[in-house]
């Protein structure tokens, strides 16, 4: 089992903080983008971020918030739904990981979940070199508008087939995608995908599109 160390992100004159778990002969790291009103602690993002482990990845749990902006949004939302925001915080991730010695050059993804898969998109349509492929949970790529057009990066979208309003809106937002990608629907699953079985559906899917060989659009 690989151990994960506490890291600090800089941005904006301040940290966000991380858990990094990065062995040795990692195949690649993907970055997690939590959603509002989430933290790296989210249970379900760590669970995924366990199973990609297990296949060799390694993962980055990231804060998108300071601490002070955590304390300020529990008491007014102010951020949660800052796209360019959170946006700018994935960015800084990337490049902060292009940096590191053990994680420069390794293939990256990125895992975002509901607005932190806009946050995710935005990050990889300013950072098309560095980003290979993402995934979305439950997501909102919705909300990250314009930044669609510029993605680059082949894109899986993973909705609840009983979140109808999300599926709306993740159909919606591939129909402005010019990258590669798909729409996986996980039967009878709901927004948090906590029905038996839907969670590891999530972690299986995510697995294949990050390991997928030469970046074809299929999970294989």
């Amino acid at each position: 089992m690989v151990a994960s160390e506490a890291v600090s992100v800089p941005v904006d004159g301040s940290v966000i903080a991380g858990d990094l778990a990065l062995g040795p002969g990692a195949g690649g790291v993907v970055l997690f983008a939590h959603g509002s009103g989430s933290s790296r602690h989210s249970p379900r993002n760590r669970a995924v971020a366990a199973y990609l482990r297990e296949a060799g990845l390694g993962t980055l749990l990231l804060d998108l918030l300071t601490v002070r902006e955590e304390r300020e949004d529990v008491v007014t939302g102010q951020y949660r739904f800052d796209i360019g925001l959170l946006g700018r915080r994935v960015v800084a991730a990337v490049d902060w990981l292009a940096a590191r010695p053990d994680s420069a050059g390794l293939p990256l993804g990125l895992f975002g979940a509901s607005t932190g898969a806009a946050a995710a998109l935005l990050a990889a349509a300013e950072r098309p070199g560095h980003v290979r492929s993402v995934v979305s949970r439950g997501g909102r790529p919705d909300m990250a508008e314009e930044a669609l057009d510029r993605v680059r990066a082949p894109v899986l979208l993973i909705v609840g087939g009983a979140d109808q309003e999300v599926l709306r809106l993740n159909e919606e937002a591939a129909g402005r995608l010019r990258a590669p990608h798909r729409i996986h629907v996980v039967p009878g699953a709901t927004h948090l995908f906590e029905e038996p079985g839907a969670l590891e559906e999530v972690a299986e899917a995510a697995r294949r599109w990050f390991l997928r060989p030469g970046g074809e659009e299929e999970e294989g």
